[in-house]
């Protein structure tokens, strides 16, 4: 538990439950060892800038231990970024200590079934401290498994922030690859059944319209509904990094390597003779 002493107060406090709610409120259950008082706080400070919103949690009584606390985030207009969580009263603070991992892929999937256009998530940190993820949210086919089958390769995943429907409704859709100009591209068509897709295309094909057989090619998904092309990508799980941190084998084809790999921004990509 986090300590907080000084001027006649002195309080362990822990949370134990944290969740941003499909309503953008963020759901904490605090465990304390006495109560907090009156003048205690919820900061939240964002790294980098400093910028800092409080919000007061009023005063709790004698018996209370364990509490819970819902607070609007849309309300506090927080920008994009990563900001920690404290606990203060006045010029005291210190960082609030969490036991919850804050992460539930089934809770991140339901959370990006609505339209938004700012996405929340609290998580614990490597030190075992609360923090909120702030980023903004536009629409994304996320990627949840890439394969090589039969010379084709393979793509799965959901339809993210598009506002459709978790249902077996099924929408036109076309995978399409983009390599650097307007005349490089290749499509396949596509199947969407609610929010869940598969794509394929043939890996001879690929390695056919690459110029020069080396080159990069830039996938996404046309969805009937849906303004605009969805960029491939893996956004909402709690792995930052991906470029890094997965490394798909290659498939060889003709003698030229093929293979997936995550750019720095997490969009999935098929690199040709690299």
């Amino acid at each position: 538990m986090a300590q907080f002493e000084g001027e006649g107060w002195r309080v362990r406090v822990v949370v134990t439950d944290a969740e941003v709610t499909l309503a953008d409120v963020l759901s904490l259950r605090l465990a304390v060892d006495r109560p907090l008082g009156q003048g205690a706080e919820l900061v939240l400070r964002r790294r980098g800038s400093g910028e800092e919103r409080r919000v007061p949690l009023g005063e709790w009584g004698p018996e209370v231990r364990d509490a819970a606390l819902a607070v609007s985030l849309a309300a506090l207009r927080l920008e994009p970024g990563r900001w920690d969580a404290y606990l203060g009263r006045g010029a005291q603070r210190v960082r609030l200590k969490s036991i919850d991992p804050g992460f539930s892929l089934d809770h991140l999937d339901a959370y990006a079934l609505a339209r938004r256009t700012i996405a929340y998530r609290a998580y614990r940190t490597l030190n075992g401290n609360l923090a909120l993820k702030i980023s903004e949210a536009r629409p994304v086919a996320e990627v949840r498994a890439v394969w090589f089958r039969e010379g084709r390769f393979e793509v799965t995943g959901l339809l993210a922030y598009t506002g459709l429907s978790d249902d077996d409704s099924r929408h036109e859709a076309r995978l399409a690859l983009h390599q650097g100009t307007p005349d490089a591209v290749l499509t396949a068509a596509a199947t969407v059944q609610g929010v869940r897709f598969h794509a394929a295309l043939s890996l001879c094909d690929v390695v056919e319209a690459t110029s020069a057989a080396t080159g990069q090619w830039e996938p996404s998904l046309e969805v009937e509904g849906v303004p605009g092309p969805l960029r491939l990508g893996a956004m909402l799980d709690d792995v930052d990094g991906k470029r890094r941190r997965l490394h798909y084998p290659a498939a060889t084809v003709d003698g030229v390597p093929v293979r997936p790999a995550f750019t720095a921004d997490d969009e999935l990509r098929l690199e040709v003779g690299v």
